[in-house]
């Protein structure tokens, strides 16, 4: 009977509340297809900070080093914000789990079904079938991680802020690698994003996306744009796209423009990819939805579950090769949510339909 070990982090205010309904489905699931789960929680984020002293406690690390992959919540949140800024969970947390994993590259589907175009801010004509592209996000470069940074006071007195944006050709060739894979298992069209004209790092990223590509994947239909242009044409018609790659920062912003043009965070899951190999042979990867902890509605049981259980089902894909039963899960979210007006309300923040009712009816089309 073969065995899924994971860590669960799921973090504040509603993460613990949709880790619970995740992990209903998984269990579900598991019982169906004659799996055994294997997981350990432990606490990140606020709840680390508050039970251990700091975001990311030494005990939680040791459980995700012995773990497969990592199915991760949402951290953070106003109980927290007062701390100086390399002490608060979104910081502390998520960026040394992607510095100490190597987890280098994020995928991120922008995914709004056709029967919900209604719910993005673009009008319904501009994409009348929905959206499907996905963004791929070079995680582990770039200003987040480039030395020097630092603040210093001057010799006149002004301060000065420093972050530095660095990339390798290797890191450049490493996240295309995934993009090409992405896009070969799709449409075989990408469009590399960067900022050549002003920045010498898009500089690099530029000609090693020509030179890599012309070597490595000339099945693929390239293209390059500007990220100012990208912004712009991500909201004029998205499905220009199939799928784009690009560096941390930019790979920030616009997979959250993404996000909103989606008509809503609590559908979208992502999925960070390491350098290195589980026990299994196969990518270790932590795996979380793309919003927030949403303090505002934490206790109230209408939190939309449905990224994280996205989420959980990208995990299975990649982290454990069960790609047939992620796409079962998939199906089943899409069935649930777009089956009646009421049971679909959840996925765009009204509360007719709880959280624990939503995934009853995920869990009815599975």
């Amino acid at each position: 009977m073969p065995t899924l070990k994971f860590a669960v982090l799921a973090g504040d205010y509603i993460g613990p509340e949709v880790m619970t309904e995740a992990l209903r489905v998984l269990e579900h699931v598991a019982k169906s297809e004659n799996l055994t789960l294997s997981y350990t929680q432990a606490d990140v984020g606020g709840a680390g900070i508050d039970h251990h002293g700091k975001a990311l406690p030494d005990s939680t690390l040791k459980t995700c080093e012995a773990a497969d992959a990592i199915l991760f919540g949402s951290v953070g949140g106003p109980k927290w914000e007062k701390l100086p800024p390399k002490e608060q969970p979104e910081r502390a947390a998520l960026l040394p789990l992607r510095k100490h994993f190597t987890l280098f590259a994020n995928i991120r589907p922008g995914l709004l079904y056709r029967e919900l175009t209604d719910a993005s801010p673009l009008k319904s004509e501009r994409i009348p079938d929905g959206i499907d592209i996905v963004c791929i996000r070079e995680l582990t470069g770039g200003l987040y991680f480039g030395l020097p940074k630092q603040t210093t006071t001057l010799p006149d007195g002004d301060l000065q802020a420093v972050d530095t944006m660095v990339y390798k050709k290797s890191e450049i060739e490493r996240i295309l690698q995934v993009a090409i894979t992405t896009a070969r298992a799709r449409k075989k069209k990408l469009c590399s994003v960067d900022k050549a004209n002003v920045l010498e790092t898009s500089v690099l990223w530029r000609k090693t996306v020509v030179d890599f590509m012309a070597k490595h994947a000339p099945d693929i239909a390239l293209s390059h744009m500007y990220v100012d242009n990208a912004a712009m044409q991500l909201a004029r018609d998205p499905n220009q796209f199939d799928v784009f790659v690009t560096e941390n920062m930019f790979g920030d912003i616009l997979s959250d423009e993404m996000a909103v043009i989606c008509g809503s965070l609590g559908m979208l899951s992502s999925a960070s990819l390491g350098a290195g190999k589980n026990s299994l042979g196969l990518p270790f990867g932590l795996y979380e939805p793309a919003g927030g902890t949403a303090p505002d509605i934490a206790g109230m049981g209408i939190a939309n579950p449905c990224a994280q259980v996205l989420s959980a089902a990208l995990m299975l894909r990649f982290s454990f090769g069960l790609d047939a039963l992620a796409t079962r899960i998939e199906a089943a979210v899409k069935k649930a949510v777009t089956s009646g007006t009421r049971t679909g309300d959840i996925a765009f923040g009204k509360p007719s339909v709880g959280t624990k009712a939503m995934t009853d009816a995920i869990i009815a089309q599975l």
